[in-house]
């Protein structure tokens, strides 16, 4: 069984949420790692680990990722690392869903990834690298991450349903 580590110059971890109901903000982790065991092309064997760093959250706007990262939102201080390990594989068509336990301030749930595979190719090093662009949805509350105002108009200031999108390149360890 081969193993495939996340090419972090060649990939992104993502996320989406709307903000006053009526725009999104979108984000993602600068720090990040993981790794696949198994065959890219044929992944139902596979075991999939992934971790992101809280603290490198960026969102282009440095009072906002602060805030993310405090007590009201991630925790960071407290909960350092965002988790996910692989449970089961399912095949969809060409796709796969990915069955997992994401752990966020300290809170495990149940969650589906969509997977869509790539391919495989040589890199200009020599290297064997697979693609991969990962989508999934979460409800933030699930997780802890409460905090919310309301506007003088009614509105939420943070929507519940995060967007999730990854789009990643992973290198085939020798």
């Amino acid at each position: 069984m081969a193993t495939w580590t996340i090419d972090t110059a060649h990939s992104e971890i993502g996320f989406k949420v709307k903000h006053l109901v009526i725009s999104t903000v979108s984000g993602k982790f600068n720090a990040f790692e993981g790794k696949l065991e198994g065959e890219p092309d044929d992944l139902l064997n596979s075991k999939i680990s992934f971790s992101a760093d809280i603290e490198s959250i960026h969102t282009g706007n440095e009072q906002r990722d602060g805030h993310l990262k405090s007590g009201d939102f991630f925790d960071a201080a407290a909960h350092p690392k965002l988790t996910f390990q692989s449970t089961s594989i399912e095949k969809k068509g060409d796709d796969y869903k990915v069955n997992g336990n994401l752990t966020l301030k300290g809170v495990t749930k149940p969650v589906t990834l969509n997977v869509e595979f790539g391919g495989v190719q040589k890199s200009l090093y020599g290297q064997t690298v697979a693609g991969f662009e990962v989508t999934g949805k979460i409800n933030r509350q699930d997780y802890g991450l409460t905090w919310s105002a309301v506007t003088e108009a009614g509105g939420v200031v943070v929507g519940d349903e995060v967007k999730l999108a990854a789009n990643l390149e992973l290198i085939k360890q020798d």
